[in-house]
């Protein structure tokens, strides 16, 4: 009917119109839809009508949300006369003439994270790293008996296989890039620890050196650092008889520096500056996770206090928002915890139930702060900082089989989520921002 001017179709009882059902009514100048049971609109509904002069939306149960943002936009730029018609929903917007909303009224930006790519194995660790400009992610496979390197493929988007370091047991595989150089510290539960460093000469990973098999005979996490401008790495040490040991970095290869806890059996180890000052917090499945603080002096670490009376503390992750420092405590057995600091001692902030739960790893995707807390018996729940409430609430449910570790890393501009999973296929996720608007 490419000649119609006028159509009134009100009192219709109708609940829904589809995105092209005015397309080729170019001569339509007069339209009324009153007194109907709608509550949105299809986006872009009146684009093919050029010369439409009156419109009438009125006695309809419209839901200002973010499906109907697009007609705020329409109604501030068009021609067409529009009588007041008003929001019946949601409740701070009832009422309100649609025409009075304001776009920023409207909080149409979401995140949502998908399944990017699986990676067909099982893994423990996951540690991104950038060497000779390139992207790079080491992954423990003790099920493959090696430290997996994959680099990501700028043009296919993709993690692609690169390179394969032997170990039988492989618990933890970190990458150190210092001085120009590229280090692998290669963590196993039997068999030795061993460094290795990439020879360009040949292209390929060289071990240079055993780690102390007396100190370090169960490792569980690595984490490297610098302070003052020297690099070092601790292990933590999960073994009755081993100890938790800190190494540094000399012109030859990385020396045992320190012994740090003895016999403790610890889980994990995590590195923090609070107020300047270079700390490490040492998870325990003995004892509350314990706090220590570095000696300039003596440039060693002294014993400082613990974090509360928690015990069976699997991981340990801290995040910062402003200047506020805090830590995220996953348990198996009890409640994960996170914790803020508070001058000389953290205090508990918020509790989370998370039986089974071996990770709990905060991370920041641009403005908004995640924190994924993985379990052996359900589901991982990713949880979004509020910041007004100060506290975490749930965002989120991934499907991820006895999750181990999970990594944030930024690809270009490509944000991935690494999920190493022990019981199945390591799961790569992607953050998209999703437009509900649209």
């Amino acid at each position: 009917l490419s000649h119609l001017q006028y159509l009134f179709i009100e009192n219709n009882d109708i609940q829904a119109l589809s995105k092209a059902t005015f397309r080729g009514l170019k001569s339509l100048t007069h339209l009324s839809l009153a007194n109907n049971n709608l509550q949105t609109l299809p986006r872009d509904l009146f684009k093919p009508l050029d010369i439409l002069s009156d419109l009438d939306l009125r006695g309809n149960t419209l839901a200002c949300d973010c499906k109907i943002k697009w007609l705020v936009e329409w109604m501030e730029s068009t021609n067409t006369t529009v009588p007041a018609v008003f929001c019946s929903s949601p409740g701070q917007f009832e009422g309100q003439r649609i025409r009075d909303l304001a776009l920023g009224d409207f909080q149409c930006i979401t995140t949502d994270f998908v399944v990017h790519q699986v990676l067909p194995f099982q893994s423990v660790s996951a540690e991104p790293y950038t060497y000779a400009s390139d992207l790079y992610v080491a992954l423990a496979q003790p099920g493959a008996s090696s430290c997996a390197v994959l680099k990501w493929d700028y043009v296919e988007r993709k993690l692609r296989d690169f390179d394969r370091i032997p170990a039988h047991s492989a618990v933890h595989c970190k990458p150190i890039v210092a001085q120009s150089q590229l280090y692998v510290v290669v963590a196993q539960l039997f068999g030795g620890s061993y460094i290795y460093r990439w020879d360009t000469a040949v292209d390929k990973f060289i071990k240079i050196q055993d780690i102390d098999s007396q100190k370090t005979r169960k490792p569980n996490d690595i984490e490297a650092f610098q302070i003052e401008g020297e690099w070092y790495f601790v292990i933590a040490d999960s073994s009755k008889a081993g100890s938790t040991s800190l190494y540094r970095l000399n012109q030859n290869g990385f020396y045992s520096h320190q012994a740090l806890h003895a016999w403790h059996r610890d889980t994990d180890v995590e590195y923090v500056e609070n107020d300047g000052k270079p700390r490490l917090i040492i998870s325990s499945s003995s004892q509350a996770p314990v706090i220590y603080q570095w000696n300039r002096a003596q440039k060693q670490f002294a014993p400082q206090g613990e974090v509360g009376e928690m015990l069976d503390v699997q991981m340990v992750k801290h995040f910062r928002v402003k200047r506020e420092q805090f830590l995220c405590l996953s348990r198996y057995i009890g409640d994960s915890k996170v914790v803020r600091w508070e001058g000389q001692r953290f205090v508990e902030l918020q509790t989370l139930p998370s039986r089974g739960s071996m990770v709990m790893q905060p991370f920041a995707v641009g403005q908004r702060r995640y924190m994924a807390l993985g379990s052996d018996f359900s589901f991982t729940h990713v949880y979004l900082w509020e910041e007004e409430k100060q506290k975490f609430v749930k965002f989120q449910e991934l499907a991820v089989q006895a999750p181990r570790a999970f990594r944030y890393v930024p690809a270009a501009d490509v944000q991935l989520l690494l999920a190493p999973s022990f019981k199945a296929n390591t799961l790569v996720y992607r953050h998209v921002v999703v437009d509900l608007s649209l």
